[in-house]
């Protein structure tokens, strides 16, 4: 075999996306419900925050020195917006008065993710519209869209390659660094016991072109997300359940994953959690709040061939939330 087809065949293993060996086109992360925004564009500044988010995973402890990794940062928030409202005085005259709203969120997101010889460092950046349909006594039912542009760059690491002809065309005339544009879409629906989210990534499947040659083109898979999750407030304590899930798939099926998660929470300042990704992992996850700061960890246990040769993954994510003031934000309900 030359090094032409090792490395067409690196890259079709990586497009393949097969789910029991756990290769992915796009970061995999344990704890989505703590920042659903990696996953949803449409959830930029949907609760009226300013949030910081940093997410570090380390896939496969023990494996090797090829095993994935993923390192993000996020930050999102809802744009204020000044208008005038008229109001009576008792003498009957209207005065306007000035107020704040805003309908409108933004978001971005950097990642660098590794997985074996390849590796994609990228940004996002995130535009949504949020839509208050209605509010009674228990709180309002908000609708969101939203779309975000996102590029990254992709790099094999030459140190993985073993070639045989170290004269080989492709391995000295190939691209070692492509840049490669793409789009997003996500709708979400939130209430404040229950949400649901569907959105869409790689919308405009972009190509990858390894040298000058027809046969080295390949493309990104369009990927799918659903996300739901319901809140339990359990009566005279401090306790809440919050069931979720997540179903993720490519457009071939390939990928097709279901995640079950269960969380609880005490004073909603700390809370311990199992999830089962199916054909994939067992996991568990704890974190705690501290003020406006956010800790928590999870570990993957391997249900695949793979924890025969690995310790499990480990992913720590910490967040900070700013703009907790009821004056800023009193027409809005943020749950």
């Amino acid at each position: 075999m030359n090094c032409r087809e090792r490395i067409i065949i690196i890259v079709i293993n990586f497009f393949m996306v097969v789910v029991v060996g756990n290769s992915q086109q796009l970061p995999l992360y344990s704890q989505y419900m703590m920042n659903k925004f990696l996953l949803n564009p449409a959830i930029a500044g949907s609760d009226g925050y300013t949030t910081i988010n940093l997410t570090a995973r380390e896939q496969w402890v023990g494996f090797n020195n090829n095993a994935p990794k993923t390192h993000a940062i996020s930050a999102q928030t809802r744009v204020l917006k000044t208008s005038h409202i008229s109001k009576s005085t008792s003498v009957q005259r209207k005065v306007r008065r000035p107020s704040k709203s805003g309908r409108i969120g933004i978001g971005g997101y950097i990642f660098d993710d590794k997985n074996g010889i390849i590796n994609r460092t990228g940004f996002q950046l995130t535009y949504a519209y949020h839509i208050d349909l209605s509010k009674n006594i228990q709180g309002s039912r908000r609708l969101s869209f939203g779309i975000s542009a996102n590029a990254f760059q992709f790099k094999l690491n030459e140190k993985g390659i073993l070639p045989y002809d170290i004269d080989d065309e492709l391995l000295m005339n190939y691209d070692r660094v492509m840049f490669v544009p793409d789009a997003n879409f996500g709708i979400y629906y939130n209430t404040k016991n229950y949400y649901a989210g569907f959105s869409a990534q790689n919308l405009f499947k972009s190509a990858l072109q390894l040298g000058n040659e027809g046969e080295s083109n390949y493309h990104m898979l369009r990927h799918y997300y659903i996300m739901g999750g319901y809140t339990f407030e359990l009566p005279s304590t401090d306790f809440s359940i919050r069931p979720s899930v997540l179903i993720k798939s490519s457009e071939d099926l390939r990928s097709f994953q279901v995640e079950l998660s269960m969380q609880v929470f005490y004073q909603n300042n700390y809370w311990g959690g199992i999830s089962f990704r199916s054909s994939d992992a067992l996991i568990i996850m704890a974190g705690l709040k501290v003020e406006r700061y956010y800790f928590g960890y999870a570990f993957d246990y391997a249900l695949s061939d793979i924890r025969k040769h690995s310790f499990g993954s480990h992913e720590f994510m910490a967040a900070v939330k700013f703009g907790d003031n009821a004056r800023r934000y009193r027409w809005l309900d943020r749950y």
